[in-house]
């Protein structure tokens, strides 16, 4: 065992769907056999996870009883101490959700979805989640005509409200957590980024009870920084879970391990995570390669979690390097948090202030150092 082997204090966690994935794509047919969720129990716990999470259909992936199925997860949970912080509903593959489920322009899918998550929400509470991820994949459209938007968030915030009452009457300790994606499978889906997630959520009945499930490899589609959205989610007290995976730019949803895409951003993520107050688990949301074999599936579930712990060290050497906390103080990143008012001022006394325009557009904030700093603890140079 050395420094970067996981173990349950890290919270690590995977869902079924991610190592379970057959490597089915819109262009070919599935080059590895389906994988049995209780083996996938044993596995990630000996691989030194804390936890799975699931869809409601990840479940019956080779056991299409979902009673039994259901008794042999909890047999497999108890018997390697895994926890299911989190769950959530499949309502994208079946075709009935074709047009969306809580945003469906038919009623009676809007009905049944909302009935099929109820249901998964029971499953969810039994196994002790007290987060459940809603991510809204097929609530869009190809056209502007095919979609009244303003009428879709209205039932979308119905369907959010009638969830949060339903486990506010079932007394569940359950919170509600939104992922967006701008697109695919939907040529534009509802909810795109964190920011139009944030502005819904403040719509909603209990508010307080929503909040996000972020993605890297979504908000990179969109050309964002996930850094910053992650920042602002967790300023806002609204990261409620988090999905870690590897990205190359805008283009498809690639489900990378998480450091096999932009690894800088990866590593500035991994510094505000640690840093930053968030205590949730580290979830990988990722997909093993279509190229490889049964066996290189887990190979790929270990390298998430050891891809996380090297750039933890790395972002713990960085913030203890006397050079970068010098770098810093001259950057003056940490005078950002000082007040712009000192206590008892008003906007009246930003006039007395003795300021000298040409001076100040002079100074230089030397973030070029600081940046190259950075990089030179990331690639191991340093430290």
């Amino acid at each position: 065992m050395d420094a970067y082997t996981p173990t349950k204090e890290d919270k690590f966690t995977f869902g079924l769907w991610t190592v379970g994935w057959p490597a089915r794509d819109p262009f070919g047919d599935a080059s590895r056999a389906a994988l049995d969720p209780v083996e996938t129990v044993h596995r990630l716990a000996e691989l030194g996870a804390y936890g799975v999470t699931f869809h409601d259909d990840d479940l019956l992936a080779t056991e299409s009883d979902r009673d039994k199925a259901i008794r042999s997860f909890k047999q497999a949970l108890s018997d390697t101490g895994l926890k299911v912080p989190m769950a959530t509903t499949n309502l994208f593959t079946h075709p009935v959700f074709k047009d969306g489920g809580f945003t469906s322009n038919d009623r009676d899918v809007r009905r049944y979805a909302l009935r099929k998550v109820m249901r998964n929400v029971d499953l969810a509470a039994e196994l002790g989640a007290t987060t459940y991820v809603c991510w809204g994949g097929r609530e869009g459209a190809e056209s502007d005509a095919a979609k009244d938007v303003r009428a879709a968030m209205a039932r979308y915030k119905e369907g959010m409200d009638l969830l949060c009452q339903y486990v506010i009457d079932k007394g569940y300790d359950i919170r509600f957590a939104l992922e967006p994606k701008p697109n695919e499978p939907r040529g534009d889906i509802l909810l795109p980024t964190i920011g139009h997630a944030l502005a819904f959520i403040n719509e909603l009945e209990h508010p307080e009870m929503v909040g996000l499930n972020p993605e890297v490899g979504h908000e990179q589609m969109a050309g964002l920084n996930f850094v910053h959205g992650i920042a602002q989610a967790l300023w806002q007290g609204k990261l409620f879970h988090i999905d870690l995976n590897g990205q190359h730019g805008p283009k498809y949803d690639q489900d990378l391990v998480f450091g096999h895409g932009d690894v800088k951003s990866a590593f500035f993520l991994v510094d505000l995570l640690e840093n930053g107050g968030y205590e949730g688990p580290r979830h990988f949301d990722y997909k093993p390669m279509r190229t490889e074999d049964a066996q290189d599936v887990w190979v790929s579930a270990a390298a998430n979690m050891r891809t996380y712990l090297i750039l933890k060290a790395k972002a713990a050497a960085f913030r203890a390097d006397p050079e970068v906390q010098e770098a810093l103080r001259d950057s003056r990143v940490t005078d950002l948090a000082e007040p712009t008012l000192a206590p008892g001022e008003s906007y009246d006394d930003l006039a007395k202030d003795d300021f000298d325009l040409d001076v100040a557009a002079q100074r230089g904030f030397h973030f070029t150092r600081l940046n190259q700093l950075a990089l030179e603890h990331l690639l191991g140079v340093r430290g």
